[in-house]
């Protein structure tokens, strides 16, 4: 079930920003990104060891690794430019451009993973991009 955590990961990104927001206030950005980092890798650590998952470590392809890692740098990239335009940014309009990763997303999806790119899908991004220009702009 997809959903259910999808929702949550909305809900939890959303209060993220806000918190962000207020808690960036005369911090360095990057300073208050490696804070964050830190509170997220002791609790992704933690539950790891909770669902006593720390033994799949040794299971991991080469090439999982070097994806895994990928993403961890891409991550990495994306909260030093999303706290930075947060901290000089409205977060009403921070937060929009932000999400235009959907639409990213799905374009990326096409050319490396080959996924189809349906109409309703094509109207959703376009919506989203549009949406986007109008809380912007």
């Amino acid at each position: 079930m997809w959903l259910i955590p999808a929702l949550g990961s909305s809900i939890f990104a959303a209060l993220t920003s806000i918190l962000a927001k207020i808690g960036i206030d005369g911090v360095n950005s990057n300073l208050a990104t490696a804070l964050r980092t830190a509170v997220v890798l002791a609790m992704s650590w933690g539950m790891v060891f909770l669902t006593n998952a720390q033994s799949g470590i040794f299971q991991i392809s080469r090439r999982s690794w070097v994806f895994l890692i990928l993403s961890g740098l891409e991550t990495g990239a994306s909260w030093l430019c999303y706290y930075k335009a947060l901290q000089t940014g409205q977060a009403v309009k921070v937060v929009p451009i932000d999400k235009l990763s959907v639409v990213f997303t799905v374009l990326l999806a096409a050319l490396f993973l080959h996924e189809q790119i349906t109409v309703r899908s094509a109207i959703g991004c376009a919506l989203i991009a549009a949406g986007t220009l109008l809380m912007v702009l």
